[in-house]
C-alpha cells in the first residue's frame, strides 16, 4: 500500500495551534468580503431603479444583469483560478484574487457619467471582474485550509472559513442601515432625495474593499501548503521547512528524490482513470452545489421581493428611496442574525462529530420540510401571512430554512470538494464543483425574474431541487477524521503511518 509522507502525517496529527486560527482569519476575511460583495447588490438594486428609471423599477433584463453578472464572473473565476492553483501553487495567486476584489469593489461604485446607461454599464463591467476575483477565492481558500488542517478538526476549520460568509452578509445589512439613515438625515434630503440616494448605493458597494485591504499583507506572508510543495512540486525538504516555520511540529525532513514517488497514482484530469476513480464524485459535488445554490441565492438575493409579497416590507410607493433601503437591509440583517449565523455556528461545532454526509442529508431534508411549511399554508389561504402574527410565523420559518441551509449543504458542499480529490487536481475540481453551484445561482436568478411565479410554486420547485441534491449526496464518501491522502487514494489504509513514499 502507498504510505503517507512524514510531513503530511505530522500535519494530520498536529494539535490545534495559533497558526490554524490565523489561517482561518486570513482565508475567512476573504469570504467575509465575498459575501459582502455578492449580497450587498440586493440592497441597492431597488435604489438604482428609484434613481435612474422614471417608473422607479429596474426593467427585468437590467435587474437580471445587475444581480447575475457577478455570479457569471464567479463561474469563470472558479474555473480559471482553480486550475491555476494546481499549476503554479495556491499561495502564488492567492493575493491576485484579493487585488481584484479590492479594485473592483471600489470601481463598482464609480461611473464615468451620471447617465443611466453609463452607471449600469460601469457597474456591471466591474461587478463581473469582482465576481471573477471572488470565484478564485472559493477553490483557493478551501484547498489551503484543507491542506493546513489536522484530520480531526479539518471540517470545523474549513467550515469556520466559510462561516465568515454569514458575517459578511450581516455587515452588508448593517452598513446599508447606517449609510441610508445617515444620508436620510443629511441637510437637503427632503428637497432632493435621489441626489443623496445616488451616494448611498455607491458607498455601500465600495465599503466591500476594506476587509480585503486589511488582510492582503497577511495573505502574502502565508507559505505554500505542504501538500502542494511535496506532492506536486516534489520538494519534500521545502515542504517540511515551510511547515516548521508556522506550526510547532516535529518533522524529520525526507530528502529522497522525486523518483521515489509512486507514479501509478499520478493520472491526469482528462483520463479514463480519473473518470473511473473520481468522475462520479465530481458530478455529484457539482449537482449538489447547483441545487443548493439555486435555493440559497434565490432566497437571499430576492428576500426583499418575498418579504414584500407577504407585506412584511411595505410597498415601495409608500416609502422614500432610503426608507426602502433601510427596510430591506433591516430584514436581511434580521434573518442573518436569527437563522444564518446560528446555522454556521452549529455547522462549525458539529461538522467533525456528525460528519459531512449526514449533515448534508439532514440539511436538505429540513430545508424541504420548512419550505413546505411556508408553501402549503399560502396555497390554502393567500392572505395568511399578512397579519402581524402571520409575519412572525413567516420570519421564524424562513429563518429555519436559512439555518438548515448553513447547518447543512451550504457548508458541506464547500468542504467536500476540498477533501475528496487528489492534491494535484484538488483546486481544479473544487473550482469545477463551485462553478456548478454558481450555475445554479444564475439559474435561480433568471428563473425568479422571468418566470414570475408566486411564492408557493417557487418553494415547491426548490423542494424538488433539495430532493435531487439529497439523492446525489448519497454517492459521496464520508471524509470525517480521515487523512486527505486516505480519502483520495493517494495512500492505502495501511495503519503504518509516517513512512516515506
Amino acid at each position: 500500500a502507498r504510505k503517507q509522507l512524514k510531513v503530511l502525517h505530522a500535519l494530520d496529527i498536529a494539535t490545534t495551534q495559533v497558526y490554524h486560527f490565523t489561517a482561518i482569519a486570513i482565508a475567512g476575511m476573504g469570504f467575509f468580503t465575498d459575501a459582502y460583495d455578492l449580497f450587498s447588490i440586493s440592497l441597492v438594486t431597488d435604489l438604482l431603479g428609484r434613481i435612474y428609471y422614471t417608473d422607479g423599477v429596474l426593467p427585468v433584463g437590467v435587474s437580471a444583469l445587475v444581480n447575475g453578472v457577478a455570479l457569471c464572473g464567479t463561474v469563470v473565476g472558479q474555473l480559471f483560478f482553480g486550475w491555476l492553483g494546481d499549476k503554479v501553487g495556491r499561495r502564488h495567486i492567492y493575493g491576485v484574487t484579493l487585488k481584484l476584489m479590492v479594485i473592483c469593489s471600489i470601481a463598482s461604485g464609480l461611473s464615468f457619467h451620471r447617465s443611466r446607461k453609463s452607471v449600469i454599464t460601469t457597474l456591471c463591467f466591474f461587478r463581473f471582474w469582482l465576481g471573477f476575483g471572488i470565484g478564485g477565492d472559493y477553490p483557493l481558500s478551501a484547498t489551503i485550509m484543507a491542506e493546513y488542517a489536522n484530520k480531526k478538526t479539518r471540517g470545523a476549520f474549513i467550515a469556520a472559513v466559510f462561516a465568515m460568509q454569514g458575517l459578511g452578509n450581516l455587515a452588508a445589512g448593517i452598513v446599508a442601515i447606517i449609510v441610508s439613515q445617515s444620508f436620510k438625515h443629511a441637510p437637503g434630503y427632503d428637497h432632493d432625495p435621489h441626489w443623496h440616494a445616488d451616494y448611498v448605493w455607491r458607498i455601500i458597494l465600495m465599503v466591500g474593499a476594506i476587509p480585503a485591504i486589511l488582510t492582503y499583507y497577511w495573505r502574502m506572508r502565508m507559505p505554500e501548503t505542504a501538500r502542494f510543495t511535496a506532492l506536486i512540486a516534489k520538494d519534500i525538504k521545502k515542504a517540511s521547512s515551510n511547515m516548521a516555520l508556522v506550526l510547532n511540529i516535529d518533522i524529520v525532513a525526507e530528502i529522497e528524490e522525486a523518483d521515489v514517488f509512486n507514479r501509478e497514482h499520478e493520472f491526469g484530469f482528462f483520463t479514463m482513470e480519473f473518470v473511473h476513480r473520481h468522475g462520479l464524485h465530481l458530478l455529484s459535488t457539482m449537482i449538489c452545489w447547483f441545487m443548493l445554490d439555486m435555493s440559497f441565492y434565490l432566497l437571499n438575493l430576492f428576500m426583499k421581493n418575498i418579504f414584500t409579497e407577504v407585506r412584511f416590507i411595505k410597498d415601495a410607493s409608500t416609502m422614500s428611496p432610503l426608507d426602502q433601503t433601510y427596510n430591506i437591509a433591516r430584514t436581511q440583517a434580521l434573518i442573518t442574525v436569527i437563522g444564518t449565523l446560528p446555522g454556521f455556528f452549529f455547522a462549525v461545532k458539529f461538522m467533525d462529530r456528525i460528519g459531512r454526509i449526514k449533515m448534508q442529508i439532514v440539511g436538505f431534508i429540513m430545508m424541504s420540510v420548512f419550505m413546505l411549511g411556508l408553501a402549503i399554508p399560502q396555497v390554502l389561504s393567500k392572505t395568511i401571512w399578512y397579519s402581524r402574527y402571520g409575519n412572525i410565523y413567516f420570519i421564524v420559518i424562513y429563518s429555519a430554512i436559512m439555518f438548515f441551509t448553513d447547518f447543512g449543504p451550504n457548508s458541506t458542499t464547500f468542504i467536500l470538494p476540498a477533501e475528496i480529490f487528489p492534491a494535484r487536481m484538488r483546486s481544479t475540481c473544487h473550482g469545477i464543483a463551485g462553478a456548478g453551484g454558481k450555475g445554479g445561482a444564475i439559474t435561480g436568478v433568471l428563473w425568479f425574474l422571468y418566470a414570475n411565479k408566486g411564492l408557493p410554486i417557487i418553494l415547491f420547485v426548490l423542494v424538488g431541487c433539495n430532493i435531487i441534491g439529497l439523492v446525489f449526496t448519497l454517492i459521496l464518501p464520508e471524509t470525517k477524521k480521515r487523512s486527505l491522502e486516505e480519502v483520495t487514494g493517494e495512500r492505502g489504509n495501511d495503519e503504518d503511518q509516517g513512512v516515506a513514499i
